[in-house]
């Protein structure tokens, strides 16, 4: 009888494992030299496995808010600005099976690059860089629906604000951020930053917006009650990636020339401290719970996981070839 009893535990118990294990959080990671998708295993941090995209490249990637789909933009071969192929398309990817499920495609080439999900409408927003817009997408139909142009060339990198209403992209050639209005669709403000800026981050409580100066070692702080650069932060060296905490306590940003993180008091506006990390990082992201932070470091293949309690890398996840974008596929 015992044994049956057991029997009939472990059965009952088995559903529920199955749907423990299906609803983990996974890890993305945009593997460039590889152009394949890793979804990684963050308790093990282990790559479960890489999946092929069929496209070159893909730079960046999202994933559905359920956490059961990966879009992923396929770019290009080349840098923003440089002579090379035009992507297309879009790749959706089912992190469950790691296949390839479906292809959002555009008529002529755009460069689509920094894929996001509205916090609000939950629709799939991605910079069309060819085309000076950001496209709109139901991420259930994979039908465009719209654009929104962006005033500017070169957006490639683009925050929303967390109730869905602003847009702000990071706009490279022209060193400047598109302020923008969803809903309205249109161009707000033009802010001017540097000869050359990159990539772009937003705090949790939509007051600052954070872009990195390419041509000096300085973080520009935008104020978004006003539109305009409030402060600069001077950091160890040029910066690219950044992501704040959720508690918007701290703002790591990644330094490649340095093989650093610098981590920014945002009380203070000022670097309190570095990390070191691999080679050449390129992008941030701080987990939903804060207590770590993935650093995409492009020139080791790989990801480091950095303990935001102490400030020291834990781990080191190998990757494919050129490790950059990066994504939390959340558990639900």
């Amino acid at each position: 009888m015992r044994t049956i009893r057991v029997a009939l535990s472990l059965l009952a118990l088995s559903p529920l494992v199955s749907t423990a294990y299906a609803q983990q959080s996974r890890l993305l990671v945009a593997e460039k030299g590889a152009q394949s998708l890793a979804i990684v295993d963050p308790a093990s941090g282990s790559v479960l496995d890489s999946v092929p995209e069929r496209g070159i490249t893909g730079h960046e990637v999202i994933a559905s808010r359920d956490g059961k789909v990966a879009f992923v933009p396929i770019y290009g071969n080349s840098g923003v600005g440089k002579p090379g192929t035009d992507g297309q398309k879009i790749v959706v990817i089912d992190i469950a099976t790691h296949k390839v499920i479906g292809n959002i495609a555009f008529d002529h080439g755009v460069r689509p690059h920094c894929p996001l999900i509205g916090p609000k409408d939950g629709l799939l927003y991605v910079t069309t860089e060819l085309d000076k817009t950001i496209t709109i997408i139901d991420p259930k139909t994979l039908k465009i629906i719209g654009a929104i142009p962006t005033g500017q060339p070169q957006s490639h990198m683009f925050v929303l604000s967390h109730d869905g209403r602003r847009a702000y992209t990071a706009n490279v050639g022209p060193g400047t951020v598109s302020v923008i209005d969803v809903h309205a669709r249109k161009v707000l403000k033009i802010i001017p930053i540097s000869a050359n800026t990159q990539r772009i981050s937003i705090s949790p409580d939509d007051k600052w917006v954070f872009t990195a100066d390419q041509t000096k070692p300085q973080m520009a702080v935008i104020n978004t009650a006003t539109n305009a650069v409030a402060k600069w932060i001077p950091m160890e060296g040029i910066g690219y990636g950044a992501a704040p905490t959720p508690d918007g306590r701290w703002l790591l940003g990644a330094l490649p020339d340095q093989n650093k993180v610098a981590v920014i008091d945002l009380k203070s506006m000022q670097v309190t401290r570095t990390v070191a990390v691999g080679a050449y990082p390129q992008e941030v992201l701080v987990r939903p719970d804060g207590k770590a932070a993935y650093i995409s470091c492009e020139h080791a293949n790989q990801v480091d996981e950095i303990d935001t309690a102490i400030w020291t890398v834990t781990r080191t996840i190998p990757t494919g070839k050129l490790a950059d974008g990066l994504a939390w596929a959340a558990a639900k």
